[in-house]
């Protein structure tokens, strides 16, 4: 990522999106808002609406002034968005592939770990996986008007998957980078034995880059056969690096070996200075409202930010801000009274907030 000036502050926004959004997100922040009076990290923070309250309140999912806004933040934080229920009119329109085209957020970082007692399939499993975000097969992602997908007769529907070397290789060099900070090891998941012309570029992108780290391990798997190894022996495996739709389903079966999408957290980065927390659930409209939710999800994506922030940035509060969050986390997962029914827990979602929180001032205390 490109050098920055160094910060003493942040702005950050704050994007409930739908449904368990109001609850998950809020969490984040009032965690966040404790690890930042802890470490001494200024923060700004800016509600910016979004998702269907938008709509109700401002006539449109994405109002005039949402994007402009956020463009000013130094990152944001968006809860899930519920647009499979939205009314079909066109003022209620998804976000999501909105706001990374904008910021250009084209790598899609989504760690998975186990944590014990809580019904992993695996212990020891400590990977993350990079997801190239802005092209692939997603037809409201892969052309700048209309759409990647189209039916040109009643009975044949096209869609048209666009690789790029653009595309693989910044979303390639997020991954190196990873990698480098973490067991020097990427493997490339694709399938080049079929898509010859688009995984055989992405491949081919991804080891032009490779020359650029040389202390990196890289290994090639077929994406079927990292379907199988996941579910086999995922302890093998550090940093991966994918295309789009690829991504998109290996990551939530990756999530399934841990507890489920409640234990998925991601971010959003790119090449400039704006990154998005985002967790990969779904705005769960049958939970919502009722004090369940898995806030982990939400609340770890919210510690990557501001991790990433100390980094990108060199702000060492809010390195201290993630190192204080990581220890509340872990404590309330280690005690099924803090956790939530879907990981083993016997605890509500408060119950949860407030376990993470008594972790984090014991871990300030003994600093």
């Amino acid at each position: 990522m490109s050098d920055v000036q160094k910060k003493s502050s942040l702005r950050i926004g704050i994007l409930e999106g739908d449904d368990i959004g109001h609850e998950v997100v809020p969490a984040s922040v009032e965690i966040a808002k404790a690890a930042a009076a802890a470490s001494g990290m200024q923060i700004e923070w800016i509600d910016v609406p979004i998702g269907r309250r938008a709509l109700d309140t401002h006539g449109h999912t994405m109002p005039d002034g949402t994007l402009e806004t956020l463009g000013q933040l130094d990152g944001f934080i968006l809860g899930p968005i519920g647009h499979r229920e939205y009314p079909k009119v066109p003022e209620a329109i998804n976000p999501h592939p909105i706001l990374r085209k904008r910021f250009d957020l084209f790598a899609n970082v989504r760690p998975t770990r186990s944590f014990p007692g809580i019904g992993c399939l695996h212990d020891d499993i400590d990977m993350v996986i990079v997801r190239e975000n802005n092209e692939g097969f997603q037809p409201d992602r892969n052309v700048v008007m209309g759409s990647g997908e189209f039916r040109p007769t009643h009975d044949v529907t096209i869609s048209v998957r666009v690789i790029t070397v653009e595309g693989s290789s910044k979303v390639a060099r997020a991954a190196f980078e990873i990698a480098r900070s973490r067991r020097k090891k990427l493997t490339l998941v694709h399938k080049n034995t079929v898509y010859k012309l688009g995984c055989g570029m992405f491949v081919d992108s991804c080891y032009e880059v490779a020359k650029d780290f040389p202390d990196v391990e890289v290994n090639e798997v077929i994406v079927d056969t990292m379907a199988m190894r996941l579910v086999r022996d995922p302890q093998s495996f550090d940093t991966i690096v994918t295309t789009n739709m690829f991504g998109d389903i290996l990551t939530d079966e990756a999530a399934g070996l841990v507890g489920g999408l409640g234990m998925a957290p991601g971010l959003c980065i790119g090449r400039g200075s704006i990154a998005m927390a985002q967790a990969t659930h779904g705005s769960a409209p049958d939970i919502a409202g009722k004090g369940i939710a898995n806030p982990f999800a939400m609340i770890e994506s919210t510690r990557m930010l501001f991790d990433w922030m100390g980094h990108h940035h060199k702000i060492d509060s809010a390195l201290e801000m993630s190192r204080i969050m990581k220890a509340g986390i872990d404590q309330a997962l280690s005690d099924p009274a803090t956790r939530t029914p879907d990981i083993r827990g016997t605890g509500t979602q408060r119950q949860m907030i407030d376990g993470i929180l008594k972790g984090m001032g014991e871990a300030h205390a003994h600093a």
